[in-house]
């Protein structure tokens, strides 16, 4: 692990995340909202720090939130979105704007996703509103329907499962 990566997790005060990397929620809004679909009560917005570093990547997941991806320090990191109902993956590097970088990306609630950075390590901040809450994130390692749809994109899709 290069001093840098050592550097943020020690300052960042980042852990372990469950889907791979490191990560610390740093704001949890004290304003609530209710979900119009079920009615449940979530926080207005979440926002996390989040650290891949290389041979590390972020598991295909869902959230029922819309999520805000933004790129903060280090190499690009690539997020792939798939769609089960139209059966496609669609790729985003964010980073340093230029023509193959974009700086900010949303990813829709209930599209699952995966991340994986392009070099030694990737810092980005995460955002999720209404906010992120364990009930709502789903692997899809845990979904064979879905393991299945992705796999048949290809080995490098695959693998991120």
């Amino acid at each position: 692990m290069n001093n840098r990566i050592e550097i943020l997790i020690k300052n960042l005060r980042l852990s372990p995340h469950p889907e791979g990397g490191y990560y610390r929620e740093v704001f949890r809004s004290e304003a609530n909202v209710l979900r119009k679909e079920n009615g449940s009560e979530r926080q207005a917005i979440t926002a996390i720090y989040f650290l891949l570093t290389k041979g590390q990547y972020s598991r295909w997941h869902s959230v029922h939130s819309d999520e805000i991806w933004s790129h903060i320090e280090g190499y690009p990191i690539e997020l792939s979105c798939f769609d089960e109902k139209q059966n496609s993956i669609n790729r985003f590097r964010l980073g340093t704007y230029d023509f193959e970088t974009e700086p900010i990306r949303v990813i829709s609630r209930g599209l699952w996703q995966a991340a994986k950075p392009l070099g030694e390590y990737s810092l980005v901040g995460c955002y999720v509103g209404p906010g992120f809450d364990f009930k709502d994130f789903r692997f899809a390692a845990e979904y064979p329907e879905i393991s299945a749809a992705i796999k048949t994109h290809g080995t490098y899709f695959a693998e991120l499962l």
